[in-house]
């Protein structure tokens, strides 16, 4: 039960970071990746710290006390240099409706509990690439 709370906690920091540094607002959003027009580079402080604060624990290999094997019983070993179709493809469709929408998965997700409709819009649109992804993926 207490895993559920740390979740929680650190689920509920993680939704207020995004509203504080205004990364729910696709204004800013747009705004930052306008680097050509009115540049904001506000949100390059939010993405910076988000490196750190994974960045720095993952190159020191500083890792929970209990791996995931040991609570899911699964680890899904891939390589960790490989770059191909998929990886291009999905990387570039998530770019353009980021860059297209100003509105990224997590704080869309934060988004659907202030009510902004970008966020509704968005969240179905990426539940529906979720479906798709599904049903051309699945095991034959």
């Amino acid at each position: 039960m207490a895993k559920y709370i740390y979740v929680f906690c650190f689920g509920l920091i993680f939704g207020l970071g995004l509203i504080i540094a205004q990364m729910t607002n696709p204004g800013k959003v747009l705004a930052f990746l306008d680097i050509t027009g009115d540049w904001d580079p506000s949100l390059a402080l939010v993405m910076i710290s988000a490196l750190l604060v994974l960045g720095v624990p993952q190159r020191l290999n500083i890792t929970p006390n209990t791996s995931a094997h040991e609570h899911d019983q699964q680890i899904v070993n891939t390589p960790k240099h490989l770059i191909d179709a998929n990886l291009i493809i999905g990387s570039s469709i998530f770019g353009l409706g980021w860059g297209l929408s100003g509105i990224c998965p997590g704080p869309a997700i934060v988004g659907l509990t202030s009510g902004l409709s970008e966020s509704y819009v968005f969240a179905g649109a990426m539940f529906a690439g979720f479906y798709l992804f599904k049903l051309l993926h699945r095991e034959r």
